[in-house]
C-alpha cells in the first residue's frame, strides 16, 4: 500500500492525526525534502527508511514504491501542504495504476490557508471578494494560455500565488495589466507555519521591491487582494436583522 499524504504547511504539528498515524506505520517514508519540514520524520517508526525525493526522478521514486510493496511494505509519500495543488502525485499514481499497487490520498492544510493564518486574514471578505483564485506566474513550468496572470488579474478578486517568488518584477506587470492598481495591496508570506515565517505587507507595484529589501528569493507564497484592506461589510449570517433557517431577526 502507498499513502500519499499532505504534510501540511510546514509547522511540524499542522499535519493532520490521519497523517501523523500512516507517518507512524509506514515501513518507507518518500518525502519531497526542498520543502517539507524534516521536523515531521520524527514521527517515523524506528527502522524505517527514508528518500529525499528532490534528489529522484518519477522512475526512481517508483522503484521504491514497487520493491516495499514486492516485501509487504507500506509506503508514505509524503507532499508538501496538500498533495491536490502542484503536487505532482497525479503521475505516480498513474504509474501504480499500471502496477496494480493500491494507494490513497490524505489530505494536508494547504500553505494557502496557512498564509491567512499567518496574515490573519480572511480571503473572503463581504463586498470585498467571494472568490480566491490560486494560480503561478508561467517560468520554466508553463501555464495554458488562457490562464496567463493577466487573464487571471482581469477578475479583480483576491490572489494566491505559488512558485512565483523568483519572478516578481514580471508578476508586478502582469497584475497591472491585467487591472489592478499599483497600490492594490498585497504580501509575501515566507515560510507560512514555520519557526521561521515571516510576513512582508506591501502593495502590487512593491513586491518585487519587498523582497529584494527582505532576501526573500524561495518558499514564500503572494497574497493580493483588498482582503488585506480594512473596508468591508459585517456577514449576514450574524447580523441581528437578517433572518435565516436557525434565527429570526431582531425587532
Amino acid at each position: 500500500m502507498v499513502h500519499f499524504i499532505g504534510a501540511g504547511p510546514g509547522g511540524a504539528d499542522l499535519i493532520t492525526v490521519r497523517g501523523a498515524k500512516l507517518l507512524g506505520e509506514a515501513d518507507v517514508i518518500i518525502y519531497a525534502g526542498s520543502l517539507v519540514n524534516p521536523a515531521l520524520l520524527d514521527y517515523k517508526k524506528e527502522g524505517c527508511q527514508v528518500y529525499d525525493s528532490a534528489k529522484m526522478t518519477l522512475e526512481e521514486v517508483i522503484e521504491v514504491m514497487k520493491e516495499t510493496e514486492a516485501r509487504g511494505g507500506t509506503t508514505a509519500r509524503l507532499h508538501t501542504g496538500d498533495p491536490s495543488l502542484y503536487g505532482a502525485h497525479r503521475e505516480q499514481m498513474d504509474e501504480l495504476d499500471q502496477l496494480g499497487i493500491s494507494y490513497d490520498v490524505t489530505p494536508g492544510v494547504s500553505s494557502f490557508s496557512g498564509a491567512a493564518a499567518a496574515l490573519c486574514a480572511e480571503y473572503t471578505l463581504p463586498d470585498v471578494s467571494q472568490s480566491v483564485i490560486i494560480t503561478r506566474m508561467a517560468g520554466r513550468t508553463p501555464v495554458p494560455e488562457g490562464e496567463q496572470l493577466r487573464k487571471m488579474a482581469s477578475h479583480g478578486c483576491t490572489m494566491v500565488l505559488f512558485l512565483s517568488t523568483g519572478l516578481l518584477e514580471q508578476v508586478e506587470e502582469e497584475l497591472m495589466a491585467g487591472g489592478y492598481s499599483p497600490d492594490t495591496p498585497a504580501a509575501i508570506v515566507y515560510k507560512a507555519t514555520w519557526p521561521e515565517e515571516k510576513v512582508y505587507r506591501c502593495t502590487v507595484s512593491t513586491l518585487a521591491k519587498a523582497a529584494k529589501e527582505n532576501h526573500v528569493t524561495k518558499t514564500a507564497l503572494i497574497t493580493i487582494g483588498y482582503f488585506l484592506g480594512n473596508d468591508y461589510q459585517r456577514s449576514k449570517l450574524y447580523d441581528p436583522t437578517f433572518t435565516h433557517e436557525f434565527r429570526e431577526a431582531s425587532k
